[in-house]
């Protein structure tokens, strides 16, 4: 890391989350979290802090499932927390700061006498754990991604966990503790890791290659979500079109020369096994690499009512020549075909990308490129977000590093043609009805009673839906709703008679 890890110089905020909002990308942003507690009352209390992305959330919700299971109370706040544990995020500067400041409050709180230790787990630590513990040794316990199920031993062996199993059978502890202000709607991370090498990302250091979980687990989570009230799951990895690649490479590998490979599944398999063993109405796709799009996927997603006609399909530039500095497998032609594919298919679709501007050696030239394909496809939602150098990546080495001022000016510019763009398509929805999913109650605002979303619109990381005064208004209800205004990226609507 080379002296680009500060710890000791950082100011110490306090440790909370911001939620995500319109224009900003979902893999910088924490996360929010909203619930009390759970497990045993007589358990000892442990604060488990999450930091960085969706991924991130679905980790810290299978430590909680396992450290209920093991007779903690887990809690995403630090107050009167015996133990605390932050799931640190090492994406770029802003949330490797973020997390390093988060585990300096932790270690203040400990030297105050109210938290017997602390545990750093997560990507940072993945990739930066030695470094950590030289800096930071007031930490009790440092654990990589690829140590975590040590974590429940480990802290049994420290005294922090109760040293024998609770009289709670295997198959009944929870596989994850739902964290989220809107328990209505979870994520579901299909796969691990990544095979490609883009040159501005540092994610194949901390999470390794893609490794796909199996159908039947994930099942079996998606029906547990089901039960615990999800009614929204959202498909999320690194690139989701990949599930199952590594699987096949596995069975090619097994057969040997001449051999016939066992039939291994991929994404639209796994889709269809998880409508098949539940009925959660909207399942959503995230991080669809354009080149993954298969004809099969295209025709499965026309077909499904239940996947919800919205995909997320980061592009990163629109320029080839950026594009193939960046190493990213597409190029203009290959967006503009998968595009066009899926919108022929899927009436209504609302497509969602990202982009990064200011990359290493970015033109003037080729970021007009790029305005120019975002101006033809008009994307429905885009989230765009300067470029951060990351150590250890090919782009960190390249000439032609832009100033931040450089970038941020690209930014705003990029930011107001979708403002434009957003603005015009929420236009085109005025008088239309749409099913809408209910996240929260507004009790205090005198204009609407109630902030929901269609299926257009992600949690988070979209704008949302205010509804007027109308019946059958609560958490996690879906309702018919007549869209009666806009804004740039928000919705106004009113409850269908």
């Amino acid at each position: 890391m080379s002296g680009r890890l500060r710890t000791r110089s950082l100011p110490v905020f306090p440790v909370t989350a911001e939620p995500v909002r319109p224009g900003v990308d979902p893999d910088v942003a924490p996360v929010d979290h909203d619930f009390a507690e759970a497990g045993p009352a007589d358990g000892p209390r442990i604060g488990l802090v999450t930091l960085g992305c969706d991924k991130n959330t679905v980790d810290s919700e299978r430590m909680m499932g396992a450290l209920v299971g093991h007779g903690a109370r887990v809690t995403p706040g630090v107050d009167d927390a015996e133990v605390v544990i932050i799931n640190t995020c090492g994406f770029i500067d802003q949330a490797r700061e973020e997390s390093i400041d988060t585990i300096l409050e932790a270690c203040a709180l400990k030297g105050s006498g109210g938290v017997r230790a602390v545990v750093a787990v997560g990507c940072l630590v993945q990739r930066y754990k030695d470094e950590l513990a030289r800096e930071i040794p007031e930490v009790d316990l440092f654990m990589g991604l690829t140590e975590m199920q040590g974590l429940v031993p480990e802290l049994r062996r420290r005294g922090l966990l109760p040293s024998s199993p609770p009289p709670v059978p295997v198959m009944e502890r929870p596989l994850r503790i739902l964290s989220s202000s809107t328990p209505h709607t979870s994520h579901l991370k299909i796969s691990e890791g990544c095979d490609h090498t883009c040159a501005f990302c540092a994610i194949p250091h901390m999470r390794g290659l893609h490794r796909s979980a199996p159908i039947a687990e994930l099942v079996r989570e998606a029906a547990e979500l089901e039960r615990s009230g999800v009614r929204e799951l959202n498909i999320i990895s690194q690139d989701t079109t990949w599930y199952g690649r590594d699987l096949r490479r596995e069975a090619v590998r097994a057969a040997g020369s001449g051999g016939t490979p066992e039939p291994t599944p991929l994404l639209p398999d796994l889709l269809r096994a998880l409508l098949d063993g539940t009925s959660i109405p909207w399942y959503r796709l995230f991080y669809m690499y354009p080149s993954g799009i298969t004809p099969d996927l295209v025709d499965l997603l026309a077909r499904e009512d239940r996947i919800v006609p919205y995909l997320d399909m980061p592009i990163q530039h629109g320029s080839d020549t950026v594009l193939r500095r960046m190493r990213r497998p597409e190029r203009q032609a290959t967006i503009r075909d998968r595009v066009a594919a899926l919108r022929a298919a899927i009436p209504g679709l609302v497509l969602r990308t990202t982009v990064i501007v200011g990359f290493p050696g970015e033109t003037e030239e080729e970021f007009r490129e790029m305005l120019d394909l975002l101006s033809e496809i008009r994307f429905e939602r885009v989230g765009a977000f300067p470029y951060s150098l990351e150590e250890g990546t090919p782009a960190a080495d390249m000439s032609g590093h832009l100033s931040d001022a450089e970038k941020r000016d690209r930014l705003e510019e990029l930011l107001d043609l979708q403002r434009e763009i957003s603005f015009e398509k929420n236009a085109e929805l005025a008088g239309r009805r749409e099913m809408l999913l209910v996240d929260r109650i507004l009790d205090d605002d005198p204009d609407f009673a109630a902030e929901g979303r269609t299926r257009g619109q992600a949690i988070d990381v979209d704008g949302i839906t205010r509804i007027l005064a109308g019946p059958g208004l609560e958490p996690g209800a879906m309702l018919e709703v007549e869209i009666v205004d806009h804004l740039d990226y928000d919705l106004i609507a009113q409850v269908s008679p």
